[in-house]
């Protein structure tokens, strides 16, 4: 509403200070500089952007491993079916033992005279165990080979600290963990790769500047991004080790629930999840004498969305199990019939004061929805007595 009362105003004049405002804001909860971070619609775009601008010919290797998420999957065989590179995909074994394994992984198979990038999840989406992403960065710096972590998960989910990390290149979304609205990632690139980068549509910003390029790629909707700096405000006022600390708590008290009642176990150690799990499903419900595959998995997925109403991913044979603020304890132990084990002094919200926040939440949207209505029909009956006339 506030755009459309002069959108010549807003976009001409107010909105550039507004997204550098929102840069460092953001920079400064990531731990990075704000002339190396971008705001980017999604992480598929930042990971577009880096992988389409790297000038990949012939011959050249992109190393990835088989837990990539299958969007970026499908991006890196295009690449490669384009350009005469070749994607390496290592399998990750399963269960996981230990961090140690994925690091023996990358360094056993890693080959830094014709590797030209190497590409990480953070957080595996499907698979969605911690990778220790710290370290293999440092296996693929000491061989020369630049690092894109594809963090689309962590941000929220994780503390994260680029300018620890050091990687060449980091995307992580804004509107999962984070809770911004959707349309709302970052792209990190360091300084001196900035300059082969450029945005997937060119605008007015050419040739401005490594940042300036990519703000404006024509006209769109801002507000994801402008919303952010209430969400870090949400973040820093909570705490985000407080935050964090409870959605870890919960997520391992219903992972070690399910494994004991189900007597199956995690697909990698419980010190390897945050605030997501993935937890086998019971033998009785598909023929677990033969490879599992995603057939069965969408065959349980959807009886239990037909059957009982209830939505839930399932990969493979595994359950993800994943936990925000606004979950309760009081939740779970009255869908699944059973009390996790209490600790009063760690839960971060009682119910009431989660009643009292959602209240709040939905009695401002409310109001929001009726102003837009009333506005709405304003315009309407304003714009038929000028007709009239």
């Amino acid at each position: 509403m506030y755009t459309e009362k002069q959108p010549l105003r807003f976009f001409d004049r107010e909105l550039l200070p507004l997204l550098v405002y929102v840069t460092r804001r953001l920079a400064k909860f990531v731990g990075c500089d704000p002339r190396d971070l971008l705001l980017v619609q999604n992480a598929t775009t930042g990971i577009n952007c880096v992988i389409k601008n790297l000038g990949l010919g012939p011959g050249d290797v992109i190393f990835s491993l088989s837990v990539t998420y299958g969007a970026v999957k499908k991006l890196l065989k295009h690449i490669c079916a384009e350009t005469g590179s070749i994607l390496q995909e290592e399998t990750v074994q399963f269960p996981i033992t230990s961090r140690d394994q994925l690091i023996s992984l990358v360094e056993s198979t890693l080959r830094p005279e014709v590797t030209k990038l190497a590409v990480f999840d953070h957080i595996p989406s499907n698979i969605p165990f911690i990778m220790p992403i710290q370290e293999i960065i440092a296996i693929c710096h000491k061989r020369g080979v630049p690092v894109l972590v594809d963090g689309a998960h962590a941000l929220g989910s994780l503390p994260l600290d680029i300018a620890s990390l050091k990687p060449d290149y980091y995307i992580s979304n804004a509107h999962k963990w984070f809770c911004c609205p959707k349309g709302c990632a970052f792209l990190y690139v360091k300084r001196e790769l900035q300059s082969v980068i450029r945005p997937l549509v060119i605008s007015h910003g050419f040739g401005s500047g490594f940042n300036s390029e990519f703000i404006w790629s024509g006209l769109k909707d801002y507000s994801p991004f402008l919303s952010m700096p209430t969400v870090i405000d949400f973040w820093e006022t909570v705490g985000p080790d407080t935050m964090r600390k409870y959605m870890y708590q919960l997520c391992h008290q219903a992972a070690e629930h399910l494994v004991h009642v189900w007597n199956t176990d995690l697909i990698a150690p419980a010190d390897m999840f945050g605030s997501m799990s993935l937890v086998r499903l019971p033998d009785t419900l598909y023929n677990s004498s033969s490879p599992a595959t995603y057939q069965q998995a969408e065959v349980i997925q959807n009886k239990l969305y037909y059957k009982f109403n209830i939505e839930v991913g399932a990969s493979c044979v595994f359950h993800t199990l994943n936990f925000f603020v606004q979950n309760l304890q009081s939740k779970y132990d009255i869908h699944l019939g059973f009390n996790f084990s209490k600790n009063e002094s760690n839960i971060l919200f009682s119910n009431l004061t989660c009643l009292v926040w959602m209240a709040l939440y939905f009695g401002s949207l409310a109001i929001s929805i009726i102003s837009i209505s009333l506005f709405g029909i304003l315009y309407c009956f304003r714009t038929s007595l000028a007709f009239l006339q």
